[in-house]
């Protein structure tokens, strides 16, 4: 091999606000994977994450369950930890942003960028809630948009018609966190000069560490002109206070991507001669890599290379963007129990199958992935257990009963091992360039000919006949030895399958470049099933307990470890009399067709069948669904509503949906058995 490389690797921080669902998992399965594929090929590897611990959800997260902060991020943290631990995330070190570490290189980058004129002061006008005594976050304001009149639009956009507008316009107001109405003051706060870096930027954009698609997302940024990014907010805020500045705190996306360094200085102070300045230094010739999704490209491919490059710090060799997870298709959804997670998948499936999927599944682009449960257990139940264990199920038998175990001292097909070994370089490619799914076809078109091998050579037939135990013996080593290079090249794939395998193969953890030789007159040990097949009743299982969890989760707010705080941020409105309530008409309605509205992002145009008439409806949904998979469901609207004339047509009422908005959004949908029409009451 040649000179080991140094490589630090870095998933996305999750927020420690809830617990790590299957979606999150999409991106550290990912980077696990890359990582142990590093490690393999004998590279001096590093991947490491933490907590992002900082913001005002988890402030008033803490202060919904009466404890401190502090407390709820280490809970939230063992939590984390424990789950990735079960999903084989091998981390290196896994820290906290609310961390000596995080505080020291937050406060530095600042003081660096302020000392070379990078950051501004300027006096805004905010909202403030007089009752919580506090400066709201657009976010968690809430009124009638100013343009079209819809109720319970949030402070920065309407996500019924689309138009964006300052929290001030809003009708209305009220703050999401105790329902008073907002006041207007002022506050000084503090802007990193982002335009000072455009230039660096569009070249560090350009020069190859970007994926295309994301490369050219950003010129759209480019084209509008980079803005100041305010980077303070006002106490009360968890976080940490700015250097000088009393009573003003670094927004929390301002110290989370200083978490990656945060992580790892913590691992060098623990590892000796890992040197930190090796892998951040401005001259570093180290590579790092950030594995992120896709909705926070702004932050990592703009604000922070700009603070590193003012701060004197090296920028990342590249940084790699994954999609979304879909599951049978649609968004993930609690009522349909697809919301899954992490735990609740441990409870009833083994964390490998799903490792093995999302391999199956994943490129070197930003795509969405999808998860079809069908297919899910179709394709582990015919790769993992019909395949590859299946190799050693049918070989080992004969080598322990037979032979006590050991293997025969030269090899019955020589070329058909090379080929296997030759074929490496191919999957080792795939690997690199994070094609996993390529990775996976190739491997499995190998555990193909093994099978093939020994259907042909029917050891089971040879067995029965005297005299040819020189034979079976060279078959079902020879088996064995294709087993051992399948489980090199699953490795990074299936730590966990791949540890059972070396253990009753009675070898060291494997590497790439041992791959190439084979056990010749070894012993083995007695074979244990690898793995079982997926049974669709725990499927059926865990899907249930999803929808459990949901319902648990309504009847105990305070201690449901889900991250929204809807009662908080919505709070329920004045009670109304059963006779205004009643004058609302919400009717069945199938969604006959559904398309994009043209200048408008947020709004989809729906033609809604009553069972009779239909209606054209624009809702402000398009975020959160794609208009193909609405096309045939039932959904419930409010069919009384006055028609609203829009730029881009009337609307003829209204669909009910639930959530905060944007990509969190939940049409309703009524029970089996409703038709077109009927009268919700």
């Amino acid at each position: 091999m040649s000179q080991p490389r140094d490589i630090l690797i870095t998933s996305a921080l999750p927020y420690a606000n809830g617990p790590i669902h299957i979606g999150h998992l999409v991106e550290y399965i990912q980077t696990d994977i890359w990582a142990r594929f590093q490690k393999m090929r004998g590279h001096n590897c590093w991947f490491v994450c933490a907590d992002d611990a900082h913001g005002t959800p988890i402030m008033l997260r803490a202060r919904q369950e009466g404890i401190a902060p502090e407390d709820l991020i280490a809970r939230v943290a063992e939590e984390h930890q424990a789950d990735f631990a079960a999903f084989r995330v091998g981390f290196d070190n896994y820290h906290s942003t609310h961390s000596t570490e995080n505080q020291h290189y937050s406060a530095l980058i600042y003081e660096r960028n302020r000392d070379a004129g990078h950051i501004a002061k300027r006096t805004i006008t905010q909202a403030y809630d007089p009752v919580e005594r506090m400066f709201l976050p657009d976010r968690f304001i809430k009124g009638e948009c100013p343009k079209c009149g819809a109720p319970d639009q949030y402070g920065d956009n309407c996500e019924a018609c689309g138009a964006s507008y300052s929290p001030a316009d809003l009708k209305n107001p009220r703050s999401a966190v105790s329902g008073a109405v907002p006041e207007q003051r002022e506050s000084d706060h503090y802007f990193f000069r982002l335009g000072d870096f455009e230039e660096m930027l569009k070249g560090w954009t350009r020069g190859g560490g970007l994926q295309k698609e994301v490369a050219n997302k950003l010129d759209e940024w480019f084209d509008a002109g980079l803005q100041e990014w305010d980077i303070s907010r006002d106490a009360p805020y968890f976080g940490f206070e700015i250097p000088d500045h009393p009573g003003k705190f670094f927004y929390v996306w301002l110290d989370a991507p200083i978490g990656y360094m945060a992580s790892f200085q913590n691992l060098c102070d623990k590892t000796e001669g890992l040197d930190f300045d090796r892998f951040w230094g401005q001259d570093s010739d180290a590579e790092l890599y950030h594995f992120i999704g896709k909705d926070i490209i702004y932050f990592h491919a703009l604000f922070f290379p700009a603070m590193l490059h003012g701060a004197g710090f090296r920028t990342p060799s590249a940084i790699f963007a994954h999609g979304f997870l879909t599951v049978d298709g649609q968004k993930m959804s609690k009522s349909r129990g697809t919301f899954i997670k992490a735990r609740t998948y441990l409870d009833h499936l083994n964390p490998e199958y799903l490792r093995y999927y999302f391999a199956a599944k994943l490129g070197s682009g930003v795509d969405d992935i999808d998860l079809n449960l069908e297919d899910f257990a179709a394709r582990v139940n015919a790769d993992l257990v019909g395949k590859v264990v299946n190799i050693a199920s049918r070989c080992a038998g004969f080598i322990g009963k037979r032979f006590d175990g050991r293997l025969s001292a030269s090899l019955a097909e020589p070329q058909l091992f090379a080929d296997f070994i030759a074929a490496g370089e191919s999957i080792a490619a795939a690997y690199e360039r994070r094609e996993f799914s390529r990775a996976v076809r190739e491997i499995m078109a190998l555990a193909d000919r093994a099978n093939q091998y020994i259907d042909e050579k029917a050891p089971w037939v040879i067995a029965k006949q005297e005299g040819r135990d020189a034979e079976l013996q060279d078959i079902c080593s020879m088996g064995i030895n294709l087993f051992r290079v399948l489980v090199g090249y699953l490795r990074p794939i299936l730590p966990g399958t791949a540890a059972d395998s070396e253990a009753f193969l009675r070898i060291e953890p494997l590497t790439w470049d041992a791959l190439a030789e084979p056990l010749l007159g070894h012993e083995i040990d007695r074979f244990k099933p690898l793995m079982t097949r997926v049974d669709p009743k725990q499927i059926e299982a865990m899907l249930e307990a999803s929808k459990e969890d949901l319902s648990a989760a309504a009847g105990t707010p305070v201690t449901t470890s889900e991250p929204n705080l809807h009662l908080t941020r919505d709070p329920i409105a004045e009670v109304v009399d059963y006779e205004t309530f009643a004058k609302t008409d919400l009717r069945v309605a199938l969604i006959r067709e559904a398309k994009r509205v043209e200048g408008a992002d947020k709004l989809l145009q729906l033609t809604l069948d009553l069972g009779g008439e239909t209606r054209n409806v624009f809702a402000g949904i398009r975020s959160a669904y794609d208009p193909k998979d609405l096309e045939g469901r039932l959904t419930v609207m409010v069919a009384n509503l006055a028609p609203r004339k829009m730029r881009f047509g009337v609307s003829e009422g209204m669909v009910l949906a639930a959530g905060p908005g944007g990509k969190d959004l939940f049409i309703l949908n009524p029970d089996s058995g409703a038709e077109p029409g009927m009268k919700v009451k």
